[in-house]
């Protein structure tokens, strides 16, 4: 984002990210009748860090610590071949995803086609035996048939509109705003460092 990108919009303070995710962490406990088939894998860079926080509250509610992985889809995605140099981060799941129910773990769910990427990526590792995702915002304007199971946060928005989540962990400070898309620039995550 430039230093000409006005906030629109704060649709989510950092009070209200850590409320969403603690209701998220419990209906996720609730769905799966407990934590003991299932993983957490989050999308990076912005939704392993929320995957993380939500391992903590698993167990906080359950008192088990499952496990989590990160995964990276920079080579999965159907526009990356347009990306000169795409942003490729680690691949960690450190363990066995066969027969796992798996959390999906991402910050801001859009057209879909994030999600269609890790799908495959997940694919490539193993078969789980479910897989679920949890977001913490909803934003519409679906181009894939792909829906969240667990949700923080539905945003309606325009297609001429940003929305991004800033994590302290990352970007020094906690937030989803919603800017206006600057001409020649495309709906995205923020970069790293919250610029």
């Amino acid at each position: 984002m430039s230093e000409n990108a006005q906030v629109k919009s704060i649709c989510m303070d950092a009070d209200e990210i850590e409320r969403s995710l603690t209701r998220i962490a419990h209906q996720i406990v609730e769905s799966n009748r407990g934590a003991g088939n299932i993983a957490l894998v989050g999308i990076v860079t912005r939704g392993d860090v929320l995957a993380s926080k939500l391992v903590d509250r698993i167990e906080q509610i359950e008192g088990v610590k499952v496990p989590l992985g990160h995964l990276d889809i920079s080579f999965y995605r159907d526009d990356y071949l347009t990306h000169l140099a795409p942003e490729v981060h680690e691949t960690r799941i450190p363990f066995d995803i066969d027969g796992k129910d798996i959390v999906l773990v991402d910050d801001v769910l859009y057209t879909g086609r994030t999600i269609r990427a890790a799908l495959d990526a997940l694919m490539d590792i193993g078969r789980p035996k479910t897989v679920q995702l949890a977001v913490l915002v909803d934003r519409g304007h679906r181009e894939l048939p792909i829906r969240a199971d667990y949700v923080g946060k539905n945003v309606p928005s325009s297609s001429h509109e940003n929305v991004r989540l800033f994590l302290r962990e990352v970007d020094g400070r906690s937030e989803v705003d919603i800017l206006d898309i600057e001409p020649g620039s495309r709906a995205g995550s923020a970069p790293l460092g919250g610029r």
